[in-house]
């Protein structure tokens, strides 16, 4: 997607509480002290898109150019937030890079081998590691909705928010993994409530909420928010579906293909498996772990299914429901225009 503008009062915001955790943490052993090192270039770097959200939400329906401190702390919440989601996802996902540099189980992996460790000890302090990174870095977006400089009326509304998003997308994490487990094939509803558990209330509505609450946006704007933000999720994670089936390496950040390498479950799997062409396709996917002529084979069986229409044609249904959300009367130009310009940028993502 293409960033949205990044705030330097955000970013400073977000440096503060890293810088923190790296306060707390040298103080408790060298080995902790490096997990805040790790912890700190996990959450470094990235578009940033969540607190962005934030921001411009609260731009839009707020008079002041400048973010105020409670605006700031929510947008780093979210952000870090994300971070914590990430580390987790990668242990869950049995990743030791992210985007080709060691993640934080990975520079644990590192550390347990240079212990003298065997590659299972390795991996359990590598994997101890990163649970432990994402749970100091949900605590800490946390501490900052608490201490955020607010009424108390609005930290509730915030914390409401964090809820929601941290427990709906715990929820749509684990029924991904149950998915991609259990010889108990889900329909493609199911599998699609996943999809959008997983990413649309944290990535999507909760942020955009967030800065249009504290800004004062009425109740039908904060609902027409999360309409949207929940059509942009949706349509945001089939896309990610899409590049992990068919986009190139630099789209995906990692190996081509490798939704179809792992075996993943996604809703172009459960699209496919109502086709005639099932049979076909289920061959094909069983031997995409192969290598590259495989995974081709896989896409091409895929494409001849129906199965990556029928995902963009869910795509471009929920662009649409947020293009015309975008148009609600609740909702000033502004923010109306924020929320078409997030949809032409996941419709450029599609591969």
């Amino acid at each position: 997607m293409n960033a949205l503008p990044r705030d330097a009062s955000v970013d400073a915001a977000i440096d503060e509480s890293i810088s923190r955790i790296l306060i707390r943490t040298a103080s408790l052993g060298p080995a902790f002290a490096l997990l805040g090192g790790a912890l700190s270039r996990a959450a470094s770097g990235g578009k940033r898109l969540r607190p962005a959200l934030v921001a411009a939400t609260y731009r839009a329906f707020s008079t002041q150019s400048e973010l105020p401190p409670a605006a700031c702390a929510a947008a780093a919440a979210f952000e870090l937030l994300h971070t914590a989601f990430v580390v987790h996802d990668d242990v869950i996902d049995h990743d030791i890079e992210r985007r080709g540099t060691p993640n934080v189980s990975g520079e644990f992996r590192a550390r347990g081998e240079a212990l003298g460790a065997d590659s299972a000890g390795a991996a359990t302090l590598g994997d101890a590691a990163a649970i432990l990174a994402g749970d100091l870095l949900l605590h800490e977006a946390t501490r900052l909705i608490a201490f955020s400089d607010t009424s108390v009326e609005n930290r509730e509304s915030l914390f409401a928010l964090l809820d929601d998003a941290i427990y709906i997308s715990a929820a749509g994490e684990l029924a991904d993994v149950e998915n991609s487990v259990s010889d108990r094939l889900d329909d493609p509803d199911a599998v699609l409530t996943a999809t959008f558990n997983k990413t649309a209330v944290y990535t999507f509505s909760a942020p955009l909420r967030a800065g249009a609450l504290l800004a004062g946006a009425s109740s039908e704007a904060l609902e027409v928010l999360d309409a949207a933000g929940g059509r942009l999720g949706l349509a945001f994670q089939l896309v990610d579906d899409l590049i992990g089936a068919f986009g190139t390496a630099a789209q995906a950040g990692r190996e081509a293909g490798s939704d179809l390498r792992e075996a993943k479950r996604t809703p172009l799997v459960a699209l496919a498996r109502e086709s005639t062409s099932w049979p076909r396709v289920d061959e094909a996917l069983s031997q995409a772990y192969t290598g590259p002529v495989a995974v081709r084979a896989a896409q091409v069986a895929l494409e001849a299914s129906g199965a990556r229409e029928d995902v963009s044609a869910l795509l471009n249904d929920a662009l649409r429901a947020a293009r015309e959300l975008s148009q609600h009367p609740a909702l000033n130009n502004e923010t109306g225009a924020l929320i078409r310009q997030l949809a032409d940028d996941i419709a450029r993502r599609t591969p």
